[in-house]
């Protein structure tokens, strides 16, 4: 008989043997996807999804090991990896010249497969030519809210209506000047405070504004600056088949900005990041 808890234990033995012989620099995996253990191995990674997953890895490691918050998005396999790599780092736990191993599996179940990714330029989004480090302007955790937000609308849309989102994030000074608002700013009189995203009021209000044409302009801090602002900047060029308006613009805004972008599909939810003009990371929701 089929022993998903056993198939764990085997592959969680198989990654720190492999990551002992080719030097992998971290073993990352989602605490909920593991089986009960008293221990985990040394330079593993866990990566928690909500309050139960983080009571967890305390209980786990005594605090003595490093851990990220990820967005509770619901993504294939590789999604999930490409979320742990990406969300890993922005927080400087890996680098872009690691080797890591990823234990992996279907959502909120136990892991089933082992990914060994060199990580290299597939994940240069910290690493563009001419930008800044993601903490020069753009503190992490507005970075992670932003996809976090984005992830949401793509799995879940609002209200149960798919919607397509333009999130703009960091030097917002560049990026109105190369917008114009479509209606009335929504956000203008605010305090600051009121309309930062890193407040978790915020962020129903966020997913509310994100229906409206055009792109949410983010400062660095978090701040809301505004909703429904056509970007001047396109960028058509290079970008991959079957992509439309909102994906040039995202393009064309990071091209001429040190901004990052998040676009949100309305025809399939697929969330991608944008910076320096590129595409650098995707997450396809996975479907009921």
């Amino acid at each position: 008989m089929h022993d998903p808890t056993r198939v764990a234990r085997v592959l969680l033995d198989a990654a720190v043997t492999m990551a002992n012989a080719i030097g992998a620099r971290a073993i990352i995996i989602a605490v909920d996807a593991l089986p009960d253990l008293k221990a985990v191995p040394p330079t593993t990674i866990l990566a928690a999804r909500d309050d139960h997953d983080r009571a967890r890895i305390r209980r786990l490691t005594s605090g003595k090991k490093p851990w990220i918050d990820v967005p509770p998005a619901e993504l294939d396999r590789m999604g999930q990896v490409k979320l742990h790599a990406i969300i890993a780092i922005s927080n400087r736990l890996i680098d872009l010249n690691d080797t890591v191993i990823f234990l992996t599996g279907p959502y909120r179940a136990i892991v089933d497969s082992l990914v060994v990714m060199s990580l290299g330029a597939e994940y240069e989004l910290f690493d563009t030519t001419e930008q800044p480090d993601i903490e020069e302007h753009i503190k992490r955790a507005v970075f992670h809210r932003a996809l976090s937000v984005a992830l949401d609308l793509g799995q879940h849309g609002r209200e149960g209506t798919k919607v397509g989102a333009l999130f703009v994030v960091g030097d917002h000074k560049a990026v109105l000047d190369q917008s114009e608002q479509m209606i009335l700013n929504p956000f203008k009189g605010y305090d600051e405070k009121e309309r930062n995203i890193l407040d978790d009021a915020m962020r129903e209000t966020l997913k509310e504004y994100s229906a409206l044409d055009g792109a949410i302009i983010i400062r660095g801090s978090g701040v809301v600056e505004t909703a429904g602002a056509r970007l001047k900047a396109g960028l058509s060029e290079g970008l991959p088949s079957g992509l439309g308006a909102r994906h040039a613009a995202a393009a064309g805004i990071t091209a001429n900005t040190r901004c990052i972008a998040f676009s949100v599909s309305q025809s399939d939810g697929t969330v991608r990041v944008w910076r320096a003009g590129k595409m650098v990371a995707s997450f396809e929701p996975t479907r009921r």
